[in-house]
């Protein structure tokens, strides 16, 4: 498969009517180069949350497919994406992970640029050269040397997306009705819209693995239980003891085959599910999410809402709303080496004893030495490592489970469930990365929408 990524055939390496992908696109350079280009260069693409920069002037250092940007807001309180390479020889403007500045100079030969647009008609302009009049004899055009600016930037209840392409559909119309599932772990746990913020703290690891495994992993692939056997029964839920990581309601894979996303949860409902307590040896803890579950129940009243465990948007970013409130990023570096980012997620205005009891939750479950995640790094690994040989690359990987079983989901436009335990959601993935990579992004099929159910009303006796 090694060779031009001009020269790939697509529909070879994702085989959507047989169910199957080649083991190649996992760890074939060509590939990789080829998703660089026609996928992360147009997608919608996670880059932070707006608690990260919540003053002027402040930045945030951050990933879009491999380059690295900087997500800045300025003295007017806008928000923009610039691409961290200094536009005269290509140095980092900006090498801190976050901080404060209104300008970002190159150590390299100096040129400076603002992030104010105050200082400039736009952030990210030109505005020092070190030896201008001199050597440059005042003839430099600065405005045409400013940082490049992402064209597309929105912001969804404190989370900050960009794309590169300035055709982008609206982001709106890119999460879809997937938006419900990732309100669930944007809005407060009392309903609140995007009552949400960032802990202090992204953590940051590199895994010897292809980016896609990840978001394959959330999407909804609960098959692979069995790899965290050992942790269900050890119980590593909020309260310890043995059992369950978490106290999950029964529960379906939901995906929107037209869009890439997908999750484990719930289809939409009208009515809350009872409180089950959670943090029984923290009182405190255990009594501010009763209290905000009851708000969330008069709140919401009858309109339709969804509870969820975990799911991906297409193409790298995924999230936890149930477990350790996440979003978890998988950046691609090279075709068997990826960085991933874990956000830990709590109330806006939650005390501090449930932020504490939050974080500490996130930190024994996710990340490199979460003892969840940890069973997935391996997976995720040995699969990639697997993907290599020149025999092992003969057999495809194979998707099949489910196929031909999927139903419309009432209240989503293109949604379709397939029980709990399938593949649904992954064969949903690797078409849309298909669409990408055939580039055509921007044309889902029509999408067919069931109407939910009216919710039942008791009635008087009539007798």
């Amino acid at each position: 498969m090694a060779g031009n990524a001009d020269s790939l055939d697509v529909d070879a390496l994702v085989d959507r009517a047989g169910g199957t992908v080649a083991r190649g696109i996992f760890v074939d350079q060509a590939v990789f180069e080829a998703e660089q280009e026609r996928i992360f260069t147009r997608a919608w693409l996670f880059v932070g949350h707006e608690s990260l920069i919540p003053k002027p002037d402040d930045f945030f250092v951050s990933r879009m497919g491999t380059e690295s940007v900087v997500l800045t807001r300025d003295r007017g309180g806008q928000v923009h994406v610039l691409l961290n390479s200094c536009t005269h020889r290509g140095m980092k403007v900006c090498r801190y992970d976050q901080g404060n500045t209104r300008v970002f100079t190159c150590p390299y030969h100096g040129w400076s640029f603002a992030t104010d647009g105050k200082l400039a008609a736009t952030p990210g302009a030109l505005v020092g050269v070190p030896h201008f009049d001199r050597a440059y004899h005042g003839e430099l055009k600065r405005d045409d040397w400013g940082l490049v600016r992402a064209p597309r930037v929105a912001l969804y209840k404190g989370t900050v997306w960009a794309s590169w392409d300035p055709d982008a559909v609206e982001l709106t119309d890119y999460l879809g009705d997937m938006r419900l599932y990732l309100d669930f772990a944007l809005d407060g746990r009392d309903g609140s819209p995007g009552g949400s913020v960032v802990v202090e703290g992204v953590q940051k690891w590199r895994v010897n693995a292809n980016w896609k495994f990840a978001p394959e992993n959330f999407i909804g692939d609960m098959y692979h239980d069995i790899s965290h056997r050992s942790v269900d029964l050890v119980g590593i839920g909020p309260s310890g003891g043995r059992g369950r990581r978490d106290n999950l309601r029964p529960r379906t894979t939901i995906c929107f085959p037209g869009l890439g996303h997908g999750l484990i949860g719930e289809p939409p409902h009208t009515s809350e599910p009872p409180y089950v307590p959670a943090w029984k040896k923290y009182p405190e803890v255990e009594e501010y999410f009763r209290q905000v579950h009851e708000r969330r129940v008069a709140l919401l009243g009858e309109r339709p809402r969804v509870t969820m465990s975990v799911g991906t948007i297409f193409p790298n970013m995924s999230f936890h709303g149930r477990q350790p409130r996440t979003i978890a990023v998988a950046h691609p570096i090279s075709p068997t080496e990826m960085e991933m980012w874990r956000f830990c997620l709590i109330d806006a205005d939650a005390p501090a004893a449930v932020n504490d009891a939050a974080r500490h939750y996130f930190l024994r479950y996710s990340g490199p030495a979460g003892m969840t995640e940890s069973d997935d790094l391996e997976n995720w690994s040995y699969a990639t490592e697997a993907s290599r040989g020149p025999i092992a690359r003969r057999q495809r990987y194979n998707y099949q489970m489910g196929m031909g079983h999927a139903r419309p989901v009432p209240g989503l436009r293109g949604a379709v469930e397939n029980g709990e335990v399938t593949e649904e959601n992954a064969r949903a993935y690797y078409s849309r990365w298909s669409d990408f990579m055939r580039g055509d992004p921007w044309t889902p099929p029509a999408a067919e929408y069931v109407p939910m159910p009216e919710p039942a009303r008791e009635t008087e006796d009539a007798g």
